[in-house]
């Protein structure tokens, strides 16, 4: 196991290192949400304009393999752009992108029971729902990993291997999860330090654990 560095804060654990050579060490999680590489080039060229998204970003798809073979409930974002097994529950993040030439939505694969939901969250530049900085190409909104969480609600133990800017560990401190979260680049690794830590700094912000899953909408 090659932890390049860690850092506790909060409840959650940031580990620097690759997640393929880091995970084997780390035992067992209650559950897996993650946001990994889809390999479609989603670099600073095509979208933000933060200095950190300028690293050619996503060229490669990672293998979901290894991810899979854990054998937990998972919620995979970028889904439909990897080998996986059928799923009667994908969600889906309607972004309200109507006017803009962007996707529509955004599909996650999940291992979990149920039927399709939606989550309409606009986060457009300028028109965002709720105004957040944006650090990595592919950040997803704090509220839409809320969502996501409250699909599992017996899981205390949270993995994100693919961590990015934070987003996830920042939604398991605000509802009183235990996340670990694995950051090759040491750019990304230090900007989710800090959200994390802002987040733990905001007591008033957390959210009991046994709050209930934010509205869902079948897709029909």
């Amino acid at each position: 196991m090659t932890i390049l560095r860690e850092e506790r804060i909060g409840n959650q654990r940031l580990i620097l290192g690759d997640c393929l050579q880091v995970m084997p060490g780390l035992g067992r999680f209650d559950a897996c949400v993650t946001d990994p590489p889809y390999g479609i080039g989603m670099d600073g060229g095509k979208v933000g304009k933060s200095e950190y998204a300028k690293k050619g970003w996503d060229s490669q798809a990672i293998d979901a393999a290894p991810l899979l073979a854990a054998n937990v409930p998972m919620i995979m974002w970028g889904g439909n752009y990897f080998n996986v097994p059928p799923s009667d529950r994908w969600l889906v993040w309607d972004k309200k992108n109507d006017p803009t030439t962007f996707a529509d939505c955004e599909l996650a694969w999940t291992n979990i029971p149920g039927a399709v939901r939606v989550f309409r969250w606009l986060w457009s530049g300028p028109y965002q729902q709720v105004r957040e900085k944006r650090w990595h190409p592919t950040q997803k909104p704090v509220a839409l990993m809320e969502w996501c969480l409250g699909f599992l609600p017996d899981a205390k133990t949270i993995l994100d291997p693919f961590m990015g800017s934070g987003t996830t560990l920042v939604a398991c401190q605000r509802m009183g999860r235990q996340g670990t979260g694995i950051e090759l680049d040491p750019d990304y690794f230090e900007i989710a330090c800090r959200r994390v830590d802002e987040a733990a700094r905001q007591p008033d912000l957390l959210i009991p654990e046994t709050r209930t899953a934010p509205v869902q909408e079948s897709l029909l």
